[in-house]
């Protein structure tokens, strides 16, 4: 029993130094929690290591890739590297122009700017899919980002979508074809430009399809159709010249035709402009032509100073574009296709004029006529021609003026000139133009000195006023 007693006695004294360890240790971290613990701060001018893509750019044998930057001044600066890196991207796709292709055709023949076929190449990088974000990074100053492209999967977009715009075309093309067979060459140029925009990602490509059992290269031909419609619309206009004369008062209908060269197929719903030079500026209208092919058009108040003028009539290829497409593209086509158009001479026979009238200064007859003759140096200057009959005249201008004496001051006498002019229709009688002037003032040492200036200045009012008045009546 004691043995006993003294093991379990020893066994008991043991713990207690173990209890006492452990409640130790508690202790000990209990009191190690309420010091301050070291921490390490990352503050704004510590930044993260840059990856090994920003400072050396990966290559991939499998994948296109583009990087990007921008930096972060800009308020936009995450799209702006966006941009770049897709920009990056598409430059790693290498774009060779085919000899078949309409590229080639336009800078080879056309002599296309540079500057267009970047803008093809720009908007076909904006239409880039399938490429997937890999990182970003940035730091204090600039914001990077990493796109790959699966060149497989690139090629399988573009084939793709490749078919379908082809597909598209040539469905156009069929219906552009169809609309020039029924006299609609508007349509049709509107739907061969449209077949052409969607065809605009491949033009420097080969683009070989089989249209009407034909084997063509799609967007040449489609180009080449443009061409050939402009080409083949024939406009005319009669009379052949346009001869204004005081018989016709100096105007004249025009009738225009359009019509396909290939058949005299009359064109309907076309679109042209009219131009001539006109006695404000240069007249300009636009007309469609009606289903028989035809327009009308009346030259009037034409400009009598113009030298060598006509009637221009010409295809108004500008109404031949939707306003929907893009100028960016369609602009430079147009401007490479012959636009079609007739001219039409315009031979103008001025009147005959008898001039006649007396001109006095204090009731005396002044023999030079100052206002006459400056009326008939106008007049001549602009084609009238003075005859010396009324049986040879269109016209009979009459000029009559006077002078009143108005006083005397200081030894200067003034005096006032009235005067009024009349231009009558020879052969009806009719009145066609009247006006004048009052109270025009001359001042000198003498009454009859002073009429002589009245007259001088009377001159300058003929041709400053009366005379465009006069012409602005005859030719209105």
């Amino acid at each position: 029993m004691r043995r006993a007693e003294r093991g379990g006695k020893g066994r008991h004294r043991g713990a207690l130094p173990l209890w006492g360890l452990v409640v130790g240790l508690i202790a000990l971290a209990a009191c190690k929690a309420k010091k301050p613990v070291a921490t390490t701060e990352v503050t704004a001018t510590q930044e993260v290591q840059a990856p090994d893509w920003v400072r050396t750019k990966p290559v991939a044998s499998m994948d296109y890739i583009g990087i990007g930057v921008a930096p972060k001044n800009r308020p936009d600066y995450q799209e702006t590297a966006k941009k770049n890196a897709l920009n990056d991207l598409a430059s790693e796709i290498s774009v060779t122009v085919e000899g078949n292709s309409l590229l080639y055709t336009l800078d080879r023949k056309y002599k296309f700017e540079e500057e267009f076929t970047s803008t093809i190449t720009t908007r076909t990088n904006e239409r880039l899919e399938g490429y997937r974000l890999v990182d970003s990074y940035e730091n204090a100053g600039e914001y990077w980002i990493y796109y790959r492209l699966d060149k497989a999967e690139h090629a399988r977009i573009k084939q793709e979508r490749k078919q379908k715009a082809i597909g598209q075309a040539t469905d156009l093309y069929g219906r552009a074809l169809t609309s020039l067979r029924n006299g609609d060459l508007r349509s049709a140029f509107d739907l061969d430009l449209r077949a052409l925009m969607a065809m605009k990602e491949y033009w420097g490509e080969n683009d070989q399809v089989t249209v009407q059992g034909r084997t063509v290269p799609l967007a040449n031909e489609l180009f080449n159709d443009l061409q050939r419609m402009a080409a083949g619309t024939r406009l005319a206009a009669l009379p052949e010249r346009c001869a204004l004369d005081w018989a016709n008062q100096f105007s004249r209908e025009l009738l225009i035709t359009a019509t396909l060269a290939e058949g005299g197929r009359p064109l309907g719903q076309l679109p042209i402009t009219i131009s001539y030079p006109g006695h404000t500026g240069q007249v300009s209208e636009n007309r469609n032509t009606y289903a028989d092919g035809r327009a009308r058009t009346t030259i009037r108040r034409i400009d009598l100073g113009a030298a060598a003028p006509v009637v221009l009539v010409k295809l108004d290829a500008q109404a031949l574009v939707s306003p929907d497409l893009d100028p960016a593209f369609v602009k430079p086509l147009m401007g490479s296709i012959t636009i079609p158009e007739v001219r039409v001479p315009i031979d103008r026979t001025m009147p005959k004029v008898l001039f006649k009238g007396t001109e006095r200064n204090l009731g005396r007859a002044v023999a030079e006529a100052p206002m006459a003759m400056a009326l008939k140096e106008a007049m001549s200057a602009k084609g009238f021609r003075a005859v010396g009959s009324a049986s040879e005249a269109d016209l009979v201008v009459e000029v009559n003026a006077d002078t009143r004496e108005a006083g005397e001051s200081n030894g200067f006498f003034s005096v006032a000139l009235d005067g009024s002019v009349r231009a009558t229709d020879r052969r009806s009688g009719e009145v066609v133009y009247e006006g004048g002037k009052q109270g025009v003032k001359g001042i000198q040492l003498s009454y009859e000195k002073a009429g002589e200036d009245a007259y001088k200045k009377a001159g300058n009012v003929m041709r400053d006023e009366l005379f465009p008045a006069l012409m602005n009546t005859l030719f209105q």
